[in-house]
């Protein structure tokens, strides 16, 4: 065999071990990827003893999905402690009560504390309450107890359009308030009972939780929003800090500072093995962004027009 042929057989031979590496690399990659999208990583960290995070922002509805989160923290073995980090101006009632609810179950079980960060105030407060500690910063916004229902009135456009709506009614409680109509004395009363009966379960709470005779409770219970600093003094928290502080409080419930803090985050996706955050960014880079309209239906699902029923909410003047 002449010495050009000798060459070709090693020039083919680096070739095919290029493309056999090659291959080993990108079935290593894919492979990779393939559990980091699964979320087996997470599921594998979580196997050892842990503090579990999670994080409670924006506004407040009933978020089936944290429920369920919280409902396994408090079932898992390998879970010592629960901070929950709060940044919501409030929102539903209800949302704000379920969640409540499921962090006083893990409580049951392990210490809690309540991460109070820029903003926790209506029923993101209610939820702060649920924690065995409270901490907040010294210019945190918090309070806002109470509960408010709001709803348009758009009779006086109607008349300038000449348009009218009639409506033939079981009974006259039946449908009120309405926003084609001002309400009538007995649809006012209806509504501020319920909202009494709902406000009063809130300071209820509050006394209940804070360890507060009711008579001061109410008095902190009159909308108002608070400083991290004002409202220590009223014992709306329990102290003002942050990292440190917490894991100093946890210390003293014997949780050791050496365990690491995990986030316990929402599912990224509903397909199995993260395939569906896998769609999403496909689904992007198909053309997503020429869909403004996708987008607008995102934004309105967090937008406080779709908030049904009693809020707790805190919001500036005329937004």
């Amino acid at each position: 065999m002449d010495e050009l042929a000798i060459a070709d057989r090693r020039s083919l031979r680096r070739k095919l071990s290029f493309w056999r590496w090659a291959a080993v690399a990108v079935l290593v990659a894919g492979g990779l990827a393939l559990f980091a999208f699964s979320g087996w990583g997470d599921v594998t960290e979580r196997a050892r003893d842990h503090v579990a995070r999670v994080a409670v922002t924006g506004l407040i509805q009933d978020d089936r999905e944290l429920v369920e989160r919280l409902e396994r923290i408090a079932d898992n073995q390998s879970v010592k402690a629960l901070i929950v980090t709060i940044s919501s101006p409030g929102g539903t009632t209800y949302g704000g009560e379920v969640i409540y609810k499921a962090i006083r179950k893990v409580a049951e079980k392990k210490p809690v504390v309540s991460d109070v960060r820029t903003l926790a105030a209506s029923a993101g407060y209610l939820i702060a309450l649920a924690g065995d500690r409270i901490v907040a910063g010294e210019t945190s916004i918090t309070g806002s107890i109470g509960v408010i229902f709001q709803y348009p009135q758009v009779k006086t456009l109607m008349d300038k359009l000449g348009v009218s709506l009639e409506s033939i009614k079981s009974r006259p409680l039946k449908a009120e308030p309405s926003p084609f109509h001002p309400p009538s004395d007995e649809a006012r009363a209806m509504i501020q009972a319920m909202i009494d009966d709902s406000y009063g379960w809130f300071v209820d709470l509050v006394a209940e939780r804070r360890k507060l005779p009711r008579p001061e409770a109410l008095a902190l219970a009159d909308g108002r929003i608070f400083t991290g600093r004002q409202a220590l003094e009223g014992k709306l928290v329990d102290e003002l800090g942050g990292d440190d502080e917490i894991r100093a409080f946890l210390a003293e419930r014997k949780v050791s500072k050496d365990l690491p803090v995990l986030d316990w985050e929402a599912p990224s996706g509903t397909l199995s093995f993260g395939l569906g955050s896998l769609l999403a960014e496909s689904v992007k880079a198909l053309g997503y962004e020429a869909f403004p309209t996708m987008k607008s239906l995102e934004k309105t699902g967090l937008d406080k027009l779709f908030l049904d029923g009693l809020v707790s909410v805190w919001q500036v003047e005329g937004q």
